[in-house]
């Protein structure tokens, strides 16, 4: 009997704090839409139309084009002597059909990025818009500066940063080859889902080339507001590249100690 009075329960409109305890113990450990009830056989008019704001901000998230001066402001972009490069795919279309092309630099950034980059930093930061420009937006502007702090500490010599369109996370390669960096950081929107639309990813290599795959990379996800804050996600990423510099590698062999970050 109980069992069947929470299900009638879920299944009400009953307010959040009206629910069973459980059913609220469950909702408050995720962003996952669990135990929202239905109408018939179908959701509820609001879940409905709360998936269809997701879904609305996740093709807006992906289909965006970033713009530094607006997304970060003017000031942000001058602290930061952030300057722009492009890939080779030429338009967002492009992109979202040519992956390919998300991995390479354009001729004009190629030739950019060796005049304004100098060689042979211990860390490299590079930002892209990859599939959430949200993320990128909202992300960045707190994570940079701690990334540049925490190098600091460390007497680390870090490249200038720079800004990729239209990227893809195989561009680490040609950073690489480009400015021989110990190690690059690239933090890139990731593919956003109907949880959240605002997610960044921190892909980290050990001087990546153009043999490099994903097996020879490693990822720091779910930054955001729910997910990983800016002050864990720097930590854990400073945490990596200190790793990858004491075992000359980096990859699926090499893997986190968590541990450290309570030092």
């Amino acid at each position: 009997m109980a069992e069947k009075r929470d299900a009638a329960l879920i299944n009400s409109d009953l307010p959040e704090p009206d629910l069973p305890e459980i059913v609220r113990k469950i909702r408050a450990r995720t962003p996952a839409r669990l135990l929202v009830g239905r109408a018939g056989a179908a959701y509820r008019t609001g879940t409905q139309l709360d998936l269809r704001e997701a879904h609305a901000a996740a093709r807006d998230a992906v289909r965006a084009e970033l713009n530094p001066a607006k997304d970060f402001d003017g000031e942000f972009v001058q602290r930061w002597k952030l300057f722009e490069l492009h890939t080779k795919a030429a338009s967002k279309d492009e992109y979202l059909l040519r992956p390919d092309l998300g991995r390479q630099f354009s001729d004009e950034s190629r030739a950019a990025l060796k005049s304004k980059s100098s060689l042979g930093s211990d860390l490299q930061i590079a930002i892209g818009d990859g599939l959430s420009v949200s993320a990128v937006a909202l992300q960045v502007p707190s994570l940079l500066p701690l990334l540049y702090d925490g190098a600091k500490e460390r007497h680390w010599t870090v490249g200038q940063t720079f800004v990729v369109h239209h990227c893809r996370v195989g561009i680490l390669n040609e950073i690489g080859e480009l400015l021989k960096p110990r190690v690059v950081v690239l933090l890139i929107g990731e593919r956003p889902g109907l949880a959240t639309a605002e997610s960044l990813s921190a892909y980290i290599a050990y001087q990546p080339h153009d043999s490099h795959t994903d097996a020879n990379r490693n990822l720091i996800s779910n930054i955001h507001a729910r997910g990983l804050s800016p002050q864990e996600a720097a930590a854990r990423i400073l945490n990596f590249v200190a790793r990858m510099m004491d075992a000359a590698m980096s990859g699926y062999l090499l893997r986190e100690q968590p541990l450290a970050l309570e030092e």
